[in-house]
């Protein structure tokens, strides 16, 4: 069943075009890589799902609901989750204050609120050690860890991540991958972009190419990571090379 569905959906920051007619879908339960280079207009496509930026044409529907002129807070409170590129924790609260910040629209229940941390601490134990430590003194990967923490307070239904893993180590980047394989495990369906695309093809279930704010190529991971164009914009290797395990 189709939890996410894009259709045709033109974003434009003043007269340029960022999106031309991007279409895609989610399933329930389901991990999709959206790949492409640096202006292909990825995060453009995260942040029109999320209620960031309004598209000019197309449509966004979420869950079965129209959510293409939905603000970004309601759209959170329909179970949609948005990890942005650079994390944008709030590096003067402490781990826990930013996770009570991702947990806002519970702030009232506090037993839900607290059970939602722990299940955070749980998935991410090295922030449960340095919750009283600002967000700001934490390493990149503790940060990058709370940035996803803090997304997933509201327990969405689909987390959509921005590079999560770029500016990491490599051991940090096969944490993240274990961490994304979690989540999914949890039932939550994620929609990442991802420059090391050889992580995200072993991850994701599906995946879609975007160039110039089209989508170019799409389908299942596997044949992607197989397919020659693929490997020569992305893999820069073999097809043997860049199959996922």
């Amino acid at each position: 069943m189709e939890l996410l569905t894009v259709e045709g959906l033109h974003t434009y920051y003043g007269e340029i075009a960022a999106l031309r007619g991007v279409s895609l879908h989610v399933g329930e339960g389901e991990i999709v890589a959206l790949l492409g280079s640096n202006g292909a207009g990825k995060t453009t496509t995260l942040r029109t799902i999320s209620g960031l930026q309004r598209p000019r044409r197309g449509t966004v529907s979420f869950g079965g609901a129209d959510i293409t002129r939905a603000r970004a807070h309601a759209i959170v409170a329909q179970g949609l989750g948005h990890v942005p590129e650079g994390r944008r924790i709030f590096p003067a609260l402490t781990v826990e204050e930013n996770l009570n910040m991702g947990g806002y629209l519970s702030r009232r229940d506090h037993a839900v609120l607290a059970a939602r941390k722990q299940r955070v601490f749980d998935l991410f134990p090295r922030l449960g050690e340095r919750r009283r430590q600002l967000g700001g003194l934490l390493s990149g990967g503790e940060q990058q860890m709370l940035a996803v923490g803090r997304a997933l307070m509201n327990e969405p239904r689909l987390l959509a991540l921005d590079e999560p893993s770029l500016g990491l180590s490599p051991v940090l980047v096969k944490a993240v991958g274990e961490v994304i394989k979690a989540i999914r495990a949890s039932g939550t369906a994620i929609l990442m972009v991802e420059q090391n695309a050889r992580q995200a093809l072993a991850l994701a279930d599906r995946a879609y190419v975007l160039e110039t704010g089209r989508i170019v190529l799409e389908g299942p991971a596997a044949e992607l990571a197989r397919d020659p164009r693929v490997q020569h914009a992305y893999l820069g290797g073999s097809a043997e090379e860049a199959a996922p395990n």
